[in-house]
């Protein structure tokens, strides 16, 4: 059960990390530092979905030969179109919508951009809770490595996400403390969408590979939606793009050596 604590809270504990930037940074995050970290974490969640749901749903699924690739094709296709549905019915403001320079964010328009930032972090603790499961069912193709493999990645590319919704916060006048705490709580749901997905998949084991798919639909839905829109915003955009190289073989390297 340490591996598995280990799994779920480490996602939330890079989000916490990133938010407490807010106590040693003077100003707002630099647009470029930004767009590096959000390079970055695209293309851990890009390599987080092939190496450690995409490929393991496929290999659990080759008892069904030409047609082992079916579960992850509708796992990958529902989680998008899930988020899909999610981003048209939640109000919330994008990832690159950010406080006008000399204005100060209200609580309105905080509120929505936690909820940018959390509606992209519940696919990720579903992720984590797929897999964790996975490995609790004893299942050959998961192991604990895997799991923790992929928190870890995750918790990585959480530091630039908490400390976007802090340092913004701060710099329009909100206190360190209190911005430290909207960082925060945005991260929260995804040790609530580890322990759900747990609970849920140990009902449906024989899902798993439609579930590990369906986590990895959502996390792409959210690199495409998001994460890249923000890392190409502006002049040099190929600081992003970079970084997104660099994530991804971070991540993949991570996964094989490790899983």
């Amino acid at each position: 059960m340490t591996e598995v604590l280990c799994a779920i809270l480490l996602p939330f504990v890079g989000t916490a990390a990133g938010a407490a930037c807010v106590f040693f940074m003077k100003d707002a995050m630099n647009r470029q530092i930004q767009r590096a970290l959000t390079g970055f974490a695209a293309g851990v969640m890009v390599a987080a979905s092939i190496w450690s749901l995409i490929i393991p749903a496929m290999e659990q699924s080759e008892h069904m030969g030409k047609l082992s690739f079916l579960p992850s094709f509708i796992g990958v296709w529902g989680g998008f179109l899930l988020l899909l549905l999610l981003d048209h019915l939640i109000p919330h403001l994008h990832m690159n919508s950010h406080c006008p320079e000399g204005t100060h964010c209200n609580l309105g328009k905080s509120t929505m951009m936690i909820l940018a930032v959390a509606l992209h972090n519940f696919p990720e603790g579903m992720a984590v809770g797929v897999v964790a499961a996975g490995w609790l069912a004893a299942n050959d193709g998961i192991t604990a490595a895997a799991a923790l493999v992929l928190s870890l990645g995750i918790a990585i590319q959480n530091v630039p996400e908490g400390a976007i919704i802090s340092m913004p916060l701060c710099s329009s006048g909100f206190g360190r403390s209190r911005a430290f705490v909207y960082g925060v709580l945005s991260g929260v749901v995804e040790p609530i969408g580890a322990v759900l997905t747990i609970l849920l998949a140990k009902l449906a084991i024989p899902a798993l590979p439609y579930l590990l798919s369906f986590a990895a639909g959502a996390m792409l839905y959210v690199v495409v939606e998001e994460l890249i829109p923000e890392m190409s915003e502006g002049e040099h955009s190929n600081i992003g793009t970079v970084s997104f190289a660099v994530g991804f073989t971070v991540m993949m390297v991570l996964d094989v050596v490790l899983g």
